[in-house]
């Protein structure tokens, strides 16, 4: 690094022309040998570029060189769809059609032409990716349809700024500083504006040089919508153009609209040359390379459009040509599940039967068959989308800029600000879905070409801290889900929705860890919203819940998960285990407390939570980490051969297992991360940590110590490597430092996944273990630096993976800040010191601070009403 230093300064000096070959140090000059200055400097600057490659990229960064190989930024809407933004000012993963399209790159670009003695004429993006020239659809017959071949900027760099992105552009034939600005709104709760199918493209140009630069700005788009064999068409729209293609009767979703237009005057062309091989691009960059427009208006079997915007630019001058993209799919071929009606619930008096009984306004009778999205009961069309896309576009970026400057402003750990940032992008990928009446639902994940794992999966959206904070009244959709059409007269809970949101069939177990955390997180949202009216609503259902957790999986009311129960991990774990024995007492932590609120019967909430208590601190604890005791006999649950599960086969070899260490897929003496995932929920939710702290802080350093590796290329992982593997660092799901490690332990154990680093790494912090918890962070962050994987697509099961945003529960972690808007009450428990912090709540968002033990409140957008402050649990007031 010492030499490193010496080469910039030197390049500095010698570039600004401060010395001469005279004064460069010697060992330089024995570098350089007897070639030119020219050539001289020319070699250092290709040595420090070199140098500057292998230098780790600091967190919360811009990326450049190598970190900008996988770079792709979610733009779109919350349940709208997206298209992303590549390092190098691309776009890909076009995914507009109510599915994932995680590999659809659309062959569409912007373009400048600068006129001159010589037109020249550049794509305006970085360099083509290396790994994009071969292995992936398409690359083995010569990547036909991409624009890979057109020339392009020699460099670029990206920065994020969360929902904001900019890429510089440097190239050295175009004499104009070049910046894009990609975006789409993203103001929390405004829900609705943070929903629009609806993104941005800002140009900006600043002329430089002492001479008056003429130049011509172009978008250009192959009409990319098309599908099915359908026939498409490209319209007309106000300096712009659409990408249309219609549904059929057979085929509804097949229609499908994306507009392209800009707020400058503008020449269309909208129909690109029609012909065979690769006329219609050909002939489109012969028009680029030239410097001229071309108008030209529709025609049948257009190939694609371009819009033309000619400008010119005096020194010193600057210019933003503002390009905004709108899309308009309402309906799709998604359906999932089938309408179960509960004639018990129905004739109840205590149970809700529609989802607009709790709350929810009704916007329409929603009976359609399959999905539809939200924006489809907004706008009639296209043009509408696109109207009031262009009408609000300033108010929009204002307010979701104040989002961004007050989130920024954190004074927090750049890993962790970049972590809580990077699983941001989540809200804006296929991942997310509102249907038409407005309520979430949402996948674990994306596939490649549709969703993975399907219905709001509830120990999944467990981990999941960032919607009940940013957007709450959508979080209080999915508890109307899980209590509503998911749960039937007995308090069963379907851990999975339909598509479109209805009564669910109850033909599998329930999930443990899923129903349990539910009655915490309407806890949450109740102490989130502070709407008592809301709670009284739900209460009679989260009671029933309870009581059905109760007999099913703690008979003998020993205040313990006993019987079999499912999980998170897509098995079963037979007897007590520290997991999810936690949430049971965490979930009765809540239950006791609302049923206070609400002057309920509580004691029998109290009695178990009591022994349950004792028996996983005396029973379940080995001293130094939380542990499951394995049984399956003397339970009520029949033979592990006969229960019913996901493809757990007891085949002759397993039954012999089975005889000597018990059910497949356990974890026994096991090191878990998620050993007490209960605690940390509960922290999450508002409550206090359900099990004594100093065992809590043992067993989550004994997590840090024995499941933390710093290299795993002598780890073996039989399941799935491509999360954390070779050389790079993560944090295992569970380890056996004392011995007994099963044959077969659960299903994913020997992974690393992002979801549960970071709750492991929030929990740490709460206790005051921040160096441990940034350990875990950064050997997360460190893989997904751009070089091998997205740094904004941390997968698990699937890509834009919803448990990765356990990482927004670091902000509270760090500095304890939570607000609770029943008794208007800020709490800050800083384990950083001095801090600036951002805080979202139901009515408004803004920064805490705290400094010399006082705390102070700056609110940027809404109301946040505040009464008193906790401060590590002492009253005081805000400065």
């Amino acid at each position: 690094m010492k030499n490193n230093d010496n080469r910039r300064s030197f390049i500095k000096k010698i570039t600004i022309g401060g010395i001469g070959l005279t004064a460069m140090p010697s060992v330089m000059m024995a570098e350089a040998g007897s070639d030119t200055p020219d050539k001289v400097n020319e070699t250092l600057q290709a040595s420090l570029k070199q140098d500057e490659k292998n230098i780790k990229r600091a967190y919360n960064t811009s990326y450049k060189n190598e970190n900008l190989r996988r770079v792709a930024f979610p733009i779109g809407g919350l349940g709208s769809g997206m298209f992303c933004l590549e390092g190098s000012g691309a776009i890909s993963h076009m995914s507009i059609r109510n599915r994932p399209e995680i590999f659809h790159e659309p062959n569409m670009f912007a373009a400048i032409a600068v006129k001159g003695k010589q037109t020249v004429a550049r794509v305006l993006e970085g360099p083509i990716e290396e790994w994009k020239m071969f292995g992936q659809r398409g690359t083995g017959n010569g990547a036909s349809g991409s624009n890979y071949g057109l020339p392009r900027f020699n460099s670029a760099v990206f920065t994020d700024r969360f929902p904001f992105a900019t890429i510089d552009l440097e190239e050295k034939d175009i004499p104009l500083t070049t910046q894009i600005l990609g975006w789409s709104p993203f103001i929390p709760t405004d829900e609705d504006n943070s929903s629009l199918p609806a993104g941005a493209l800002e140009y900006k140009f600043t002329n430089n040089t002492s001479e008056t630069i003429e130049a011509v700005f172009s978008y250009n788009a192959r009409n990319f919508v098309l599908q099915g064999g359908q026939k498409g068409a490209i319209k007309k729209l106000s300096n712009g153009f659409i990408l249309s293609q219609e549904g059929t009767t057979e085929k509804p979703h097949l229609k499908t609209d994306f507009a392209i237009f800009t707020h400058e005057p503008a020449t269309v062309d909208y129909c690109w040359f029609r012909g065979g091989w690769f006329d219609p691009l050909t002939m489109v960059w012969n028009t680029i390379k030239e410097g001229k427009v071309k108008a030209q208006e529709p025609d049948s079997d257009a190939p694609g459009a371009s819009l033309f915007v000619p400008f010119k630019l005096n020194a010193g001058e600057q210019k933003t040509i503002r390009l905004m993209m709108a899309w308009y799919v309402p309906d799709s071929d998604l359906h999932i599940g089938d309408v179960v009606v509960d004639p018990k619930k129905a004739e109840s008096a205590d149970c809700c039967v529609t989802p607009y009984a709790i709350g929810l306004e009704e916007k329409s009778t929603y009976n359609d068959r399959n999905y539809k999205p939200w924006y489809s009961s907004k706008f009639k069309g296209i043009e509408e989308a696109a109207a009031y896309w262009k009408d609000n576009y300033e108010e929009l970026q204002k307010k979701s800029a104040i989002f961004r400057d007050a989130f920024y402003s954190s004074t927090l750990p750049p890993a962790v600000v970049e972590a809580v940032a990077a699983n941001l992008t989540i809200l804006k990928s296929p991942t997310v879905l509102r249907q038409y009446d407005g309520r979430l639902w949402s996948w674990e994940g994306c596939g490649d070409d549709g969703g993975c794992c399907h219905g709001s999966c509830t120990h999944v959206w467990n981990y999941a801290q960032a919607i009940p904070h940013l957007f709450p009244s959508l979080e209080r959709s999915l508890r109307t889900t899980e209590f509503c059409e998911n749960q039937n007269f007995e308090g069963h809970q379907q851990f999975r929705a339909n598509m479109p949101i209805s009564p669910a069939k109850h033909d599998f177990h329930a999930a443990a860890d899923g129903q349990l955390g539910g009655i915490m997180k309407v806890y949450r949202e109740w102490r989130i919203s502070g709407d008592a009216i809301w709670l009284k609503k739900m209460y009679p259902m989260v009671k029933t819940s309870m009581d059905y957790a109760i007999n099913t999986w703690d008979p003998r009311s020993k205040g313990i998960v006993e019987e079999p129960h499912h999980n998170t991990y897509d098995i079963e774990f037979w007897g007590p285990d520290g997991m999810c024995t936690s949430f049971y007492l965490g979930a009765l932590n809540a239950i006791i407390k609302m049923g206070q609120f609400l002057k309920k019967d509580i004691s029998k909430y109290k009695t178990l939570y009591t022994a349950g208590k004792k028996f996983m601190e005396s029973e379940l604890y080995n001293g130094e980490y939380f542990n499951q005791k394995i049984q399956w006999t003397g339970l009520n649950a029949p033979n592990p051969v006969n229960e019913k599960s996901f493809a757990t086969q007891y085949t002759s070899e397993a039954l012999e297992i089975l005889k000597k260490e018990g059910p497949k897929y356990q974890y026994g003496t096991g090191c878990l991360s998620d050993g007490i995932l209960g605690g940390w929920i509960s922290r999450m939710c508002g409550l206090e940590e359900p099990l004594d702290v100093e065992k809590t802080k043992s067993h989550l350093l004994s997590v840090h110590k024995y499941n933390l590796k710093a290299d795993l290329s002598d780890h073996v992982n039989p399941q799935r490597p491509s999360y954390a593997a070779g050389h790079e660092g993560g944090l295992l799901l569970c380890s056996w430092p004392k011995g007994g490690m099963l044959s077969l332990p659960f299903v994913y154990s020997n992974e690393v996944w992002t979801g549960i680093e970071y709750q492991v790494a929030s929990h740490l912090m709460l206790m005051g273990q921040v160096n441990e918890g940034l350990d875990i962070v950064k050997a997360c962050r460190d893989r997904y630096d751009g070089r091998v994987r997205n740094p904004f697509n941390e997968y698990e099961c699937g890509h834009w993976y919803a448990r990765a945003m356990s990482s927004y529960g670091m902000i509270q972690g760090l500095t304890g800040v939570r607000y609770d808007a029943v008794d208007k009450t800020l709490h800050v428990d800083s384990k950083v010191g001095d801090f600036t912090s951002f805080l979202s709540t139901n009515s408004g968002f803004g920064t805490v601070s705290f400094k010399d033990n006082k705390a102070s409140l700056n609110i940027a957008y809404g109301k946040i009403p505040v009464k008193k402050v906790l401060i590590a649990g002492k009253e005081t007031r805000l400065s």
